[in-house]
């Protein structure tokens, strides 16, 4: 009996070997895994082109576009107001009707009057802005036809006259405008570049949710293949008496769990592809390309705050606002009293021909003054004022305190895109270890020499190092972008962000 105890042993131990041999699965590593989308009718996009798709494409994009457009047609308006307008003015009537007549000796009756007229006027104005007054240029024509007893033509000629309106004391508004409307327009411009790089972040979220969404597939899957490999090995050991009733049905469990997350991991997957295909506008299922390669920027503070004061629209907001209140300030003080000055000079003519009309011509003069000085206003006009400069001051309050902000902000952003690179490069290189150590561990369990909480540790740690270094990666390009849509500047090619507005709006 005990000749046969070690011819028995090795053969059990045989046995057992060649059992578990059979349940060792092949090496697998992510590179063979199936491409996710490699269906025919796919679009493998990269970021850039995500991004051009986005600026040229997205109704976001076209939100903006029209944003600008009303913006430039608000300033062609302002300019076209600065410049001399023509106006030609005809009109006639024709009236037949009775009218009271007061007689020299003081009786009334009611006569007739039945006549045609008709009249024009050509006139030329342009706005004088550094007075604030309006100069026009103006010829007219006159024509009376009465009908009846003793009727006939009359013709009344104003061959030329110049008219000058102007505010005494008042506010020029003319030249207040000619101060704010060109910040305005600069603003709309700056706000249209940073509003464009907003659609380019907004892209990017939805580009790396796409990918991150993806990853999540193919860990999904990549669990669930582990967990019924393991769940295999387990039942092998278990028929060995390796291994307890408990694990196996911890590694059952393992793999119900890992199909439920590869089912939610698609329907994410497919929701992440509706968003981003729906913001492009584009039909095809769209495979987002990972971008590998970044741009090794380093960024200063101050250079940064330097072309963010030159081109960001906040710093053009900032001067507007303040003579808007300024503006208002002196607006308050000239309502206090107004005095105005009209004066026209010209000629007329009057005859029962058109020719008369425009022979013998007599000279015309108009002076006209006026002015309202208030008396009594129990102090409205006043409080006015003092109103306006309260408010002045709380607008130079707010300034200053939204200027240490955009400082401050400015500053956060670029410490915190200048540590991405390196949150980055750690992000990956943990992700690399933490893959190589779930491999470690898994080859380690099928020889039954760890446990199974070591097993699902290392599977937690490698989806997060995965999911993790995709994460940083949306972080690097989101910072990135931002701070080209605070700073209006090409960190990479060194140059202001431009655009043909002209081009744009046509």
């Amino acid at each position: 009996m005990n000749k046969l105890t070690p011819s028995i042993s090795l053969f059990r131990g045989v046995k057992r070997l060649l059992l578990l041999l059979s349940f060792l699965p092949i090496s697998i590593s992510t590179k063979a895994l199936p491409k996710r989308g490699s269906g025919e009718g796919a679009l493998a996009l990269t970021l850039s082109d995500c991004i051009a798709l986005a600026r040229r494409q997205s109704v976001d994009a076209a939100v903006d576009l029209g944003e600008l457009k009303s913006a430039y047609w608000q300033w062609r308006s302002y300019k076209a107001d600065l410049l001399p307008e023509m106006a030609f003015s005809p009109s006639g009537s024709y009236n037949k009707r009775y009218t009271s007549y007061q007689q020299a000796d003081g009786g009334v009756s009611y006569v007739r009057n039945d006549y045609l007229g008709a009249e024009a006027s050509l006139h030329v104005t342009q706005k004088i802005w550094p007075t604030g007054g309006t100069l026009s240029v103006e010829t007219s024509l006159d024509f009376l036809h009465q009908s009846g007893k003793g009727g006939g033509n009359q013709f009344m000629s104003m061959p030329v006259a110049l008219t000058l309106s102007q505010p005494i004391f008042g506010v020029n508004h003319q030249k207040w405008n000619r101060r704010i409307e060109p910040l305005r327009y600069r603003e709309a411009q700056a706000r249209f570049l940073s509003e464009t790089e907003g659609v380019a972040m907004k892209a990017i979220s939805l580009f790396f949710n796409l990918i991150l969404a993806g990853e999540q597939v193919g860990i999904a899957r990549q669990n669930l293949q582990k967990a019924e490999e393991l769940y295999k090995v387990a039942q092998a050991k278990r028929e060995m008496g390796t291994i307890s009733e408990n694990d196996v049905l911890q590694l059952k469990l393992d793999v119900l769990n890992a199909r439920s997350a590869l089912t939610n991991s698609e329907s994410n997957r497919q929701a992440r592809q509706f968003a981003l295909r729906s913001f492009l506008d584009v039909e095809a299922e769209i495979e987002p390309v990972v971008p590998e390669n970044i741009p090794r920027l380093h960024l200063v503070y101050d250079e940064v705050l330097r072309h963010a004061l030159e081109n960001n629209a906040f710093a053009t907001t900032m001067r507007r606002r303040q003579l808007e209140a300024d503006y208002n300030v002196a607006s308050a003080k000239a309502n206090q009293r107004s005095i105005n000055l009209y004066a026209q000079l010209g000629y007329t003519g009057m005859a029962e021909n058109l020719s008369g009309a425009y022979r013998d011509l007599l000279g015309k003069e108009v002076v006209q003054v006026g002015f309202s000085i208030p008396i009594l206003d129990w102090g409205k006009r006043k409080g006015q004022r003092r109103m306006a400069e309260s408010n002045r001051e709380i607008v130079q309050g707010q300034l200053r305190q939204q200027a240490q902000e955009f400082r401050q902000d400015i500053f956060i952003l670029t410490e915190q895109f200048n540590n991405q690179a390196e949150q980055l490069r750690i992000a990956c290189e943990a992700d690399t270890i933490a893959r190589k150590r779930y491999h470690t561990n898994i080859e380690t369990f099928k020889i039954g020499s760890i446990s199974m909480l070591d097993i699902s540790d290392a599977t937690k740690a490698k989806d997060e190092a995965r999911q993790n270094r995709i994460a940083q990666l949306h972080y690097y390009w989101y910072y990135y972008y931002q701070l080209r849509s605070i700073a209006l500047w090409d960190f990479e090619k060194e140059c202001d962000l431009t655009v043909d507005i002209e081009k744009l709006v046509k």
